[in-house]
């Protein structure tokens, strides 16, 4: 049996491993019904730390339309709350096919993969989010299938899961990505994705948000708050130092007046902070689309880590 592969993050992938997996999923969005039994007999087990809409979702029913089944394991629920990670993910992979975890914490997603014996799927974590990323870039190839190599995107927001994962995967095929972000923590950058960028001149900075959108063909912006601190408490002052810091680069129509960019968001959405509810709803939003699209990226993955692994 070949050497298990893992979707950590993109950094374990060539730019050509991700080529054909962008264009697998590709195939698999347009012909749907090919997959219908791929997964017969197999199980995914979906470890869960972080709450979770699209990612619980999207495995499920893709693991469903695929013919398989998905177990729904809640942390707070499960042993893992009791015992050693690795251990609980040797034995979860002696019944599983595949295991996506949704964990706080890299590190402990790291060591989850080190006990597994099958394929480990980061469904988000503090540093990665790689299935989110692949959806966002299948969105583009659908909307703009013939030049998608040369369409400028645009980020916008707070430097954490989500643009570690966009520098990656847009530096893999040739994408370019123009950050404005003005927090952008120590702890929050991996320094060994935006080398690869660097190296591939896939990547750039500004500080003018106007400048920034002018010729971008998507404009893209996530929560400046993680979610699970959005409505605690104990982080009332640093949310409100961060929403005034950041209201200045709020995505609304005001911004985007002298451009044709399209509106993107990985969600769920705090309306009225990072964008407001009329670009979420507007015709250049294609947010919705980037969200349903989720469903084939997961099964893609799914499908391709499967592959060489029985």
């Amino acid at each position: 049996m070949s050497q298990v592969k893992h979707l950590i993050s993109w950094q374990d992938w060539s730019d050509g491993e991700i080529q054909e997996l962008l264009e697998f999923a590709v195939y698999v969005k347009k012909n749907r019904v090919y997959f219908s039994g791929h997964m017969a007999g197999r199980s995914l087990a979906m470890l869960f730390q972080k709450t979770s809409t699209r990612t619980r979702v999207s495995f499920e029913a893709g693991m469903t339309e695929l013919g398989g089944h998905a177990i729904f394991l809640d942390w707070m629920a499960s042993n893992f709350l009791l015992s050693d990670i690795d251990f609980e993910g040797k034995y979860l992979s002696s019944n599983v096919a595949v295991i996506m975890a949704r964990l706080k914490k890299h590190e402990d997603l790291l060591v989850l993969k080190s006990g597994s014996t099958v394929p480990v799927i980061n469904g988000c974590c503090n540093l990665f989010h790689p299935c989110q990323s692949l959806a966002d870039i299948l969105t583009i190839v659908m909307d703009s299938p013939n030049d998608w190599q040369k369409k400028n995107l645009c980020y916008i927001g707070v430097h954490n899961n989500v643009a570690n994962s966009l520098i990656e995967i847009t530096a893999a095929l040739g994408i370019h990505l123009t950050l404005v972000t003005p927090i952008a923590s120590d702890e929050s950058i991996v320094k060994a994705s935006i080398d690869r960028a660097k190296k591939k001149a896939t990547i750039s900075w500004e500080t003018d948000v106007k400048k920034a959108v002018s010729n971008a063909d998507y404009v893209y912006t996530d929560t400046w708050v993680d979610m699970e601190f959005f409505n605690d408490p104990k982080f009332q002052k640093e949310k409100e130092e961060r929403i005034q810091l950041m209201m200045p680069y709020q995505v609304n129509a005001e911004l985007l007046k002298n451009t044709k960019a399209k509106v993107m968001h990985d969600m769920p959405i705090h309306a009225g902070y990072e964008i407001t509810r009329d670009m979420v709803q507007s015709e250049r939003s294609i947010i919705f689309t980037q969200a349903e699209n989720r469903l084939d990226a997961q099964k893609a993955i799914i499908i391709k880590l499967l592959e060489n692994h029985s």
